[in-house]
């Protein structure tokens, strides 16, 4: 999930609801849901019934974890917001500068700590220094309700392109292979989508998003899931 900005500036127009890392985990967390669902569909016995009770299933559980995920998500806006605001206000009450700037040093990602100079660190402090009022507490922005929003609707909306196979086909078994391919097409460009953007090798990282979201669904069937 993508955090919070820090501190209540309404965040960019142009900004991304979520990062291509949230979009696709938040879709492969549907896809599973939903292969674990048809995943245990028996089809030498299952009738229109069955169908019908797998839909309302998967569409059910994939409709409430994605409120859950969104909560979750809120939680965890809220709390970095909250956590940002104790870090500058350990930054304006440290005893010395050294102080602030070793409260600022461990606060920031340590591959960008390790790269800033003394001069860059001091010059964060003079910025935090230089804000004239805080808010008391954090507060959830506009932004986060829509990311939270959003991350309802992928894991929701993903469901779909597996389930619409069972809607369109009679038969059971070639509605199960259609739904199976769909997935696995869907497992695959997920696979395609966080390769560029972390820059692995495309057909390599989809292909084993495929495998390893069989591996996961399996996981999960066996547990009961």
């Amino acid at each position: 999930m993508e955090t919070a900005p820090v501190i209540g500036k309404p965040t960019a127009g142009r900004e991304r609801l979520l990062d291509p890392i949230a979009r696709m985990s938040e879709v492969l967390f549907g896809l599973i849901m939903a292969l674990t669902f048809t995943g245990t569909l028996d089809v030498a016995t299952a009738g229109h019934e069955d169908v019908h009770m797998l839909m309302v299933g998967t569409l059910g559980c994939n409709l409430a974890w994605g409120v859950v995920d969104a909560v979750m998500f809120l939680i965890s806006a809220l709390t970095e917001r909250g956590r940002n605001l104790v870090t500058i206000r350990e930054v304006r009450a440290a005893g010395t500068p050294e102080q602030a700037r070793q409260i600022i040093s461990d606060a920031l990602p340590p591959v960008v700590a390790s790269i800033m100079t003394g001069n860059e660190i001091e010059s964060l402090r003079n910025g935090l220094l230089a804000i004239r009022s805080l808010p008391a507490r954090p507060s959830l922005e506009r932004g986060d309700w829509l990311r939270a929003v959003a991350i309802f609707l992928l894991v929701f909306v993903s469901t779909f392109p597996v389930v619409i196979p069972f809607m369109i086909f009679n038969e059971v078994q070639f509605a199960l292979r259609a739904s199976n391919a769909v997935a696995i097409v869907m497992l695959f460009g997920v696979g395609v989508v966080l390769a560029r953007y972390g820059g692995y090798r495309p057909v390599l990282t989809g292909v084993s998003m495929v495998l390893l979201g069989v591996f996961l669904v399996g996981i999960a069937i066996a547990l009961g899931g």
